[in-house]
């Protein structure tokens, strides 16, 4: 060997789009030399709250669509939407063949048909066909799922195979009578797994604790307190609602709070981290909470640290969900465990329990793990599952959507970053709605808008007007004393300009808006959105 001119093994790459990081948008590149591969191509349904108007949201295809000489196909492992949904999105930029079960290939051909894409390749496949696309061969197995038809992707590459579980769990006796294909996992052990893609969707603490929990559960409270004199721990309390609260409580006889375990925070922050117990408000993953900006690292008093326990300690309201989902993501970011009401890493009975998680890993016995398919806190409670069984640390590659991973025959490395993102579909726009929009949205949603219109000569004097129109803030017919008080205001901010200045009609209407919000703002704390328009005569 030339040591100046070392080989260089061949590599496959692997490149998430979605699903790494969120429940939805599964997408999966396996990528050689200039050919590549899609595993899936999902869609997800978006938190009406945060993406009002919004019907889908769908990956981001640009690197495979840079890549479309080299794009081989898509091969889909089951028809839930999270995993076939884009595909007409998708199918419009590279008309590539899709392989699929027949129910999944059903499934798509309804979808293609409302998109006007009835020309697209569909290739039916069954478990355990061999299927030859450029550098690849592709096997699918049966699994079981929550839909039938399901499979996972035996992926033969040039250095080595690939095994995409799908979403799967090991039912031995399922409905349809089709069980797991537990001879060919085997059979895969014994040939050797290069890289295990595997579906994640499934008390001392020798450190600082964090709880969260409702400023009035009193009770709750009471415990944490009594716990805390118990163990020799102080406690500072993060929150103003939490903090009234327990001050009532206390003065009223309903809490009883030992000597000396309350303590101001900046005293706490001096203690041992094993002397330290903060109780916070934000169970609930409130935008404004002091665990939300815990999370966020924009807290000022407390940075969470590798090492602390968060606990929280509250059912999770419907509808909060994804927002303290969130929250408990981008705590485990910063290095904190987390204690929540579903720490078993499962979110759907259709997916594996940790004890199928053992058994695929124990049967394909791969060299790398790479966790797939859900939050940040399934991929890393499937990675410390993996670690448990004897995997060591540095196979397993805990990575998210636009992470690579590189692999060849002798060694893996995560690599990165590619494009990937959210694609927000609003009616027949795709990707033509960006976050001035969204936010736009949400401000109507939640505050209304207000409309001033106005006619002013050429010296800026107001002409006619200013007339006020207001939807979701205010009904005019009952408040017509505000909408008098507001032209009033209108009036003096115009009357109180200099008259030597130029005449501006976009300075006019930013002074219009400025003065209604500012005046809103100091009566009712609310931010409506303003739009003026004015004239002139």
């Amino acid at each position: 060997m030339d040591p100046e001119h070392p080989v260089v093994e061949p590599a496959v790459r692997l490149i998430p789009l979605g699903g790494l990081g969120e429940i939805g948008l599964n997408m999966m590149l396996v990528e050689f030399a200039d050919e590549l591969i899609a595993v899936d191509c999902g869609l997800m349904f978006p938190d009406a709250d945060e993406m009002p108007g919004i019907d889908y949201v769908i990956p981001d295809f640009s690197y495979a669509i840079a890549k479309r000489d080299g794009f081989r196909a898509v091969f889909l492992t089951h028809g839930h939407e999270d995993h076939v949904g884009a595909l007409p999105y998708l199918l419009r930029e590279a008309r590539v063949p899709v392989y699929g079960t027949p129910l999944t290939l059903g499934l798509l051909a309804e979808k293609l048909r409302e998109h006007d894409l009835e020309d697209v390749e569909l290739r039916v496949m069954r478990p355990r066909d061999r299927i030859e696309v450029g550098s690849f061969r592709v096997e699918p197995l049966r699994v079981t799922h929550s839909i039938a038809d399901g499979i996972g992707l035996v992926i033969e590459t040039p250095v080595g195979t690939i095994f995409h579980t799908g979403d799967f769990k090991l039912d031995p006796t399922p409905v349809d009578g089709e069980a797991p294909d537990y001879q060919r996992f085997e059979e895969l052990g014994h040939q050797g797994v290069l890289v295990l893609c595997s579906d994640s969707t499934f008390v001392s603490a020798k450190g600082r604790i964090i709880l969260a929990t409702f400023a009035s559960h009193i009770h709750r409270i009471q415990h944490v307190l009594s716990l805390a004199a118990r163990f020799d721990r102080k406690v500072a309390i993060v929150g103003m609602s939490l903090a009234r609260n327990v001050r009532v409580a206390a003065e009223l006889g309903y809490l009883h709070v030992p000597s000396d375990v309350l303590i101001p925070l900046e005293d706490l922050a001096r203690l041992p981290a094993d002397r330290q117990v903060i109780l916070s408000t934000g169970s609930q993953g409130e935008p404004n909470s002091a665990l939300s900006l815990m999370s966020a690292a924009e807290h000022k008093h407390v940075q969470i640290e590798r090492g602390d326990l968060v606990i929280l300690s509250a059912r999770v309201i419907p509808g909060n969900e994804r927002t303290v989902g969130r929250v408990i993501n981008a705590l485990y970011r910063l290095g904190a465990e987390v204690l929540y009401e579903d720490n078993a890493f499962v979110h759907v009975s259709g997916h594996a329990s940790q004890e199928d998680l053992k058994t695929m890993l124990a049967v394909t016995r791969p060299r790398y793990l790479i966790p797939v398919h859900g939050e940040y806190r399934h991929l890393l409670g499937h990675a410390r599952l993996a670690a448990q069984v004897g995997l060591p640390p540095e196979r397993i590659l805990l990575i998210e959507d636009g992470m690579g991973v590189e692999v060849t025959k002798t060694s893996a490395r995560v690599i990165g970053k590619f494009p990937t993102g959210r694609v927000l579909v609003d009616g027949k726009g795709v990707g033509d709605i960006g976050a001035v929009v969204l936010r736009d949205r949400q401000i109507l949603a939640e505050d209304g808008v207000i409309a001033v219109s106005l006619v002013v000569d050429r010296a800026g004097r107001i002409v006619a007007g200013p007339e006020i129109a207001s939807r979701g803030f205010v009904y005019v017919r009952e408040n017509e004393s505000l909408l008098d008080e507001l032209k009033s205001h209108v009036r003096e901010a115009l009357d109180a300009r200099d008259p030597a200045e130029p005449i501006d009609r976009e300075q006019l209407g930013a002074l219009v808006r400025t003065t209604i919000r500012h005046f809103i703002n100091q009566r009712f704390q609310r931010k409506p959105v303003v739009l003026p328009i004015v004239m002139e005569a």
